[in-house]
């Protein structure tokens, strides 16, 4: 079996959808199944305001189809809503391909905070992508009810996994900075509301991992907080555990992958009780979700690290790429 998987979202970014595509083709290829991508290599491309290591193929329908043709897949999934995304939505449809697609983030919301574009606009164009496929898939049961609402057909369920054996306790620490240390990865850009957990008044250190348009002004605002730009691999891993409590300040997040491997890594949540960190760390034990972000912090600082370490073990890459696979079936029965 043979899926062709078509991305706008690809290295070198450094971001959540790269990193659920590669670790979904790795588990899939284990299964016996060959995941194959369209991503912008090999096209002209542009770089996205405010958004400069995101680049948007320059391309039609033509070229798209070919390597679409060229792929010789079963199943075709489309993972973005960009230019590639679109591209070959239009292809498949004026070929009589089937193919499904995935809702990773909600651009409406990302795309509000920065320019005056009301949500119910994006949300009709993109209902208008996803509803032409035979399946749209979704990470969590909040996602789903959300786009449910919104008038999204054909929903099926696709949860994330995380690597268990890199991101785990380890004893050494490679942060030398006054404790308790609270972390945050991820972008830093003004979807992820980082100012909610930068302007809090805590102990110890706050440390950032990561980068974005918003970095420069951040770290002049917030000179005691620790930014460590971005890192990756072990780097990632180490510093991960090295830390005491991860804080999750986004409130437009579908999933966040980065809570996972926090908790692999052994490290409680503080997060606001919104869709995606509801769903991730749900009744586990493993964070403490609350609105007084503060709050969530320092009682997240008595939680004992092999909660949030048990929690992350329910989601594995080997169960998420078998539930795609069972979705890419039931959608489009061969």
């Amino acid at each position: 079996m043979r899926v062709l998987i078509v991305t706008d979202a690809w290295r070198p970014q450094v971001n959540g959808v790269v990193r659920v595509l590669e670790s979904l083709a790795d588990a899939a290829k284990e299964q016996g199944v060959d995941v194959v991508f369209l991503t912008p290599e090999g096209f002209w491309s542009i770089a996205v305001p405010t958004y400069a290591e995101v680049r948007l193929a320059l391309t039609t329908c033509g070229p798209v189809g070919r390597r679409i043709e060229a792929a010789q897949a079963d199943h075709i999934h489309l993972a973005t809503e960009g230019p590639l995304g679109f591209a070959a939505r239009r292809y498949c449809l004026r070929h009589g391909l089937p193919f499904t697609t995935s809702f990773h983030t909600k651009l409406p919301e990302y795309i509000a905070a920065r320019v005056p574009v009301p949500v119910t606009w994006t949300y009709r164009l993109l209902r208008g992508f996803h509803n032409a496929g035979s399946g749209v898939l979704v990470s969590t049961s909040s996602l789903e009810a959300d786009l449910k609402s919104r008038g999204f057909n054909r929903l099926m369920r696709w949860p994330l996994g995380v690597d268990n054996v890199r991101f785990r306790r380890r004893d050494e620490s490679v942060l030398n900075f006054p404790r308790p240390l609270f972390l945050y990865v991820g972008r830093i850009a003004v979807e992820k509301n980082l100012t909610a957990f930068l302007a809090l008044d805590l102990p110890g250190t706050k440390v950032v991992v990561g980068d974005g348009p918003a970095r420069a002004s951040l770290e002049a605002r917030f000179p005691d907080a620790r930014f460590l730009g971005t890192q990756t691999g072990e780097d990632l891993a180490n510093i991960y555990s090295s830390a005491d409590v991860f804080v999750f300040p986004s409130l437009t997040d579908t999933f966040g992958l980065v809570l996972l491997e926090a908790m692999a890594s052994g490290l409680p949540v503080a997060a606001f009780p919104v869709a995606g960190a509801l769903d991730v760390v749900a009744q586990s034990g493993a964070g403490i979700l609350d609105m007084d972000l503060k709050r969530a912090c320092l009682e997240a600082l008595s939680i004992p690290r092999w909660k949030p370490r048990a929690r992350s073990e329910v989601f594995t890459w080997d169960q998420s790429a078998n539930r795609f696979i069972a979705n890419l079936l039931a959608a489009n029965p061969t």
